[in-house]
């Protein structure tokens, strides 16, 4: 199939099945019996070109530092579930107003190793977006085109040394942007979807 955009192809997407996945599924190592906190993150299309929003987190912070993101966060006592907070996350970290984004639906939940399962949200942004990006949070909001995304050959497994041991994760660089980890894991089983 191509890599062309449309919302159709998003939608269909979402009708094919698959299984959570989980940054452990590409090491030996077992999943630590932990409780997990509930997180939402909004993977948002454009409806003009498909292109998505992406953040890269700011250098100062504590945790991820520099990474790329899909705007999202934990759910917090006020949220409804987590379609909510990933709402609230993207108009806290980009400036997204909710009521531009028809939510299409969500992707099975991603287990991260920071002890979060974090459940992806598809959405289309609807009309003109100007990012503005959380100060102290957002070091830049940038997009990615959807051919990018949407091909399953774009994705690449890498590795490193982390706490001792080795870690292998998939990474999906883009020109100065390398799209790594759960963003890159849950991005996959998008493209898995897209191209069945």
């Amino acid at each position: 199939m191509t890599a062309g955009w449309s919302e159709d192809r998003l939608r269909q997407a979402l009708t094919q099945a698959s299984g959570p996945s989980s940054d452990y599924d590409l090491n030996p190592d077992p999943a630590p019996e932990v409780s997990l906190r509930p997180a939402g993150v909004l993977a948002a299309f454009h409806e003009d070109d498909g292109r998505l929003i992406l953040t890269k987190r700011a250098s100062g912070l504590r945790h991820h530092p520099g990474q790329i993101a899909l705007p999202g966060g934990k759910v917090d006592p006020g949220d409804a579930d987590e379609i909510a907070a990933a709402l609230r996350e993207a108009r806290e970290e980009v400036g997204l107003d909710p009521a531009q984004v028809e939510v299409l639906g969500t992707l099975p939940p991603h287990r991260t190793v920071t002890g979060f399962t974090m459940t992806p949200v598809l959405g289309i942004v609807r009309g003109q977006f100007a990012a503005r990006p959380e100060p102290g949070e957002v070091e830049e909001v940038f997009t990615l085109p959807f051919a990018h995304i949407a091909q399953p050959a774009n994705y690449r497994v890498e590795g490193r040394r982390w706490r001792g041991g080795w870690r292998r994760y998939y990474v999906a660089p883009y020109g100065p942007y390398y799209l790594w980890g759960a963003t890159a894991r849950v991005l996959l089983q998008l493209a898995r979807r897209l191209d069945p």
